[in-house]
Formats: C-alpha cells, structure tokens, sequence
C-alpha cells in the first residue's frame, strides 16, 4: 500500500490548491479526481463556461441594442452551437493551466475514478487502496433537482448541461433565481429567449443589501419575467413542448415552455464517499461541518470547497485550500476567516457584495454609518452612458468599513480596492486620499469616500475649530 502524507479527493480548485502547496513544500501527495480532467466544475460547468456564456450574451444584446444609437444597422441570428463553441475555446485554453502533466510534473501522484474512504487513514480508488496520513475531501457539489412531478420525464437543464446545447429556445422557464439561476436567465434573454423565472421566495437577491437588490430587481425586470412566491407543481411533455403547472401565489396556472432550466440550489458531493468508515460526520443535507481550521470531526480529515457548506464561491475554495496547506503540511494553525468575503453575481451590471449590509448591520445593534452614492454622479459612467446603479459603504462608529456593496458595469473589477482596504485596515476616509485617474469607474468609490470627510468637515469639530480661528485672527 502507497502511503502518502497527503491525499486530496476532488481535482477541483480547492482541491488542486492544496495538491501544489502541499507538494511543493515536499509533502509527498495523491491527488484523486473521478473525472477525465482536471479543474472541477469551476472550469468545465461552471466559473468559466458561464463568464464566456455571459460575455458572448452580452456582446449579442450591444449589437443588437446599443449599436442603432450609433446609426448601425445588425442583423441575423446567433444560435446556442455557436454560442457554446466559444465557450468550449475558453475552457481548452484554461485547461492546459490544469492539465496532469502539470501536476506530476510536481512529484503528485494523479489517480482517476470515485475515491471511498475505508478507514480513516485509507482510500479505495478502483482496485487500489491508498494510505494518507492527512486526507482533504474537496469534492465539491452538484445541482439539487427538486422532486417535480414529471420533471424527470419532461427532461430539464442544469449548469452540467446547458453549455452542450445547440439550440436557443423560443421560450425558457428557469426555476430558482439564485446567483447561477440570474446569471443563466440575463444571459439567455440577450441572446433571444423569453425567459420566465420562478422563484419561491418573494423578493430577489434577499442576501444582497435592499438598496443593491431594489436596483438590480428593477433593472432585471425589464428583460426578465419573474414569478415570485410561485412553485412549479407538475410538468408535461406534450408535443414537443413542456407544459407546466405553477403555483403563483396560491394560484394555479398553465404555462407552455420549450425548455427548462434548473437551478434552485446544490448538494454535495458526498453520497459516495463512504464517511461512515471514517467517521467523519455529515449534517442533515450531506455537508461536511468543519471548524475554523478546516478540520471535520475527525482532526486529520479537512474538507474544502462547497462540501463543507460554508460559501460555495471557487475564490473561497481556493483561499480554504490554502488555509489547510497551512495547517496540514506546515503545521501553523491558521483560522478560516470568512468576514471578509466577498463575492460577485455577473448579471449586467454585476452585483459587487463584501461584509454585512445595513440590515444586517441594525440587527446585530452596531453603531454605524451609511455612505452612498448613485453613479448618475460619476463623470465616467455618465460618459459611457451607463449610469444605472450605485455604490454604498457602511462603516462603524470609528469609520472603519463593515459592509460595501456596489452594482453597476464592471463592479467586481473596480471595487477590489475596497476589498484591500478593508483587508488591511483601512478607514473608509483612507480610500478618499488615494489619487484616482480621472476619469475612470473607480471614482464612484472616491465620490463615496469623500462624503465621509464631508460629513466630517461640516458636522464634526473642525468647523467650530474654523470659526475659533477665524474669530481669533479677525
């Protein structure tokens, strides 16, 4: 039996975090992944297949949308073949980053096919039993499909499988208006579907601060329909097309759709894992609970990623990874810390979340501070004629940032600097100082800032210092 000091089971990206960390500081390691590939579902449905997705999405609805303002005329119509081609161009490019070769080349020991654990030290690939002296699960999730009445039968599309489809459907029902859900149907209605989304709940993004998620209601409203506090009951294939009854607030109505898109949430991984021969405990849904170390109730078995059911965001994952690194191989603990979060849903304009809301933050009694800005007011977006949405920032009684949230184009690339800001630190009157090219989007997050010092300069004690020293000197 091959021992190894560690072994990782799932080839995604925390996964592979660990696998090169763990060896390059000469930790002798296996890593296991039951697909052909490396990169998880991140790389092959979802992270990168939905940004290609989006983009191709995007670049459709401007020439179509934006370019007659402009005296051009388009026409023509794409399809989802082609739509998917480019995105299967973006996964092979990414893919020789996570290729095997890259990974043996380091010294790790690549094994293919369902990993099982057989004692707590031990693990079953195929025919060969492997010994670990550390294990890190990282086997990541996969799409929850509700039990609908005749769902199965009528057929449906995942994250898994949308990105293999050829033909763009005249009408699409998606169920559950998460992150995945919203992402999936903007992006389908730009390229020609008329999409309808049911989601349980009655309002959207409830994670998101209210005024972030009024604007992004608002504005996804307009190329969206939405069922809110509705319930798909049953589906019937009938004639080529899926006829579905749902629950819109107490009523039952029929609808008539061409296909439909599941995404109402994920379950993980862990069905076959045999955790019991470990005993490593699962929670009611099949999640791994671990403590700030990443450790499961078993102290040498890790898990990372969505399996532990803490944020099912690949950025984590990766940091998580990094974090067991740490703890397993170095043997520094190292805690987890999951207040700074952040995190970004890619509808147009992107959704930018880190830290609590203002909500959140009333709840919890924090004394705090609100300061906002619409980007009607940011010279740049009103150059680009885009000027829908806003950025606010909620500090504490000392103004220190606990909370910013922006939705406007490109937020998840210009607000990173607030994410360092608060990484480190920094008071929200710090971001004010800084020098911003003028004029670029990231001023939205200057203009924020500088009202903290406005707030400041007419409320605080230096006016009545002013008028002391003008009085004085008069």
């Amino acid at each position: 039996m091959k021992r190894y000091d560690v072994i990782i089971i799932g080839g995604g990206a925390g996964g592979l975090t660990v696998a090169s960390g763990a060896s390059s500081l000469g930790a002798k390691v296996a890593l296991i992944e039951k697909e052909q590939n490396l990169g998880g579902d991140c790389l092959h449905v979802g992270c990168v297949p939905s940004k290609a997705f989006i983009q191709a999405a995007k670049e459709v609805y401007t020439a179509r949308n934006k370019a007659t303002s402009l005296g051009l005329t388009v026409s023509g119509e794409t399809t989802l073949k082609q739509v998917n081609e480019r995105v299967k161009k973006s996964i092979d490019v990414i893919q020789e980053h996570d290729s095997d070769e890259r990974f043996t080349s380091m010294g790790i020991d690549l094994y293919k096919g369902y990993g099982h654990f057989t004692s707590d030290h031990t693990v079953l690939i195929q025919d060969e039993e492997i010994y670990g002296k550390r294990i890190v699960i990282a086997t990541g999730s996969r799409p929850f499909v509700p039990p609908i009445k005749g769902l199965e039968e009528a057929g449906y599309w995942t994250n898994e499988t949308i990105f293999k489809q050829e033909h763009l459907p005249k009408e699409l029902l998606v169920i559950g208006a998460g992150p995945i859900g919203l992402e999936l149907s903007h992006a389908m209605a730009r390229l020609g579907s008329n999409v309808t989304v049911v989601e349980h709940a009655p309002t959207l993004l409830s994670k998101e601060d209210s005024d972030i998620s009024h604007v992004a209601s608002k504005k996804l409203g307009r190329e969206l329909t939405f069922l809110l506090e509705s319930e798909v009951k049953e589906v019937k294939r009938e004639n080529g097309k899926k006829n579905v009854m749902i629950d819109v607030k107490g009523t039952m109505k029929q609808f008539t759709f061409d296909e439909i898109l599941v995404a109402v949430g994920r379950t993980p991984n862990s069905d076959k894992l045999q955790l019991e021969r470990a005993g490593v405990q699962m929670d009611e849904k099949g999640f791994v609970p671990t403590n700030d170390r990443l450790q499961s109730n078993v102290k040498h078995i890790y898990a990372i990623g969505d399996i532990n059911g803490k944020y099912p965001f690949t950025h984590v994952a990766g940091e998580e990874g990094k974090t067991v690194v740490q703890n397993a191989v170095m043997g520094i603990p190292k805690k987890m810390n999951y207040s700074e979060i952040p995190w970004i849903i890619y509808t147009d304009p992107e959704i930018f979340h880190i830290g609590i809301t203002e909500a959140e933050a009333k709840s919890k009694g924090i004394e705090y501070s609100v300061y906002k800005v619409s980007l009607e007011d940011v010279d740049r977006f009103v150059a680009d004629h885009d000027t829908s949405g806003l950025v606010k920032i909620i500090t504490n009684s000392k103004g220190y940032m606990i909370g910013a949230h922006a939705i406007g184009q490109g937020s998840g690339d210009w607000m990173q600097t607030v994410i360092f800001a608060m990484k480190n630190k920094k008071k929200i009157g710090d971001l004010s100082q800084m020098i911003f090219p003028y004029p670029n989007h990231a001023a939205a997050i200057q203009r924020t800032a500088d009202l903290y010092w406005r707030e400041k300069l007419f409320s605080g004690i230096i006016p009545k210092l002013t008028k002391t020293y003008i009085k004085w000197f008069r």
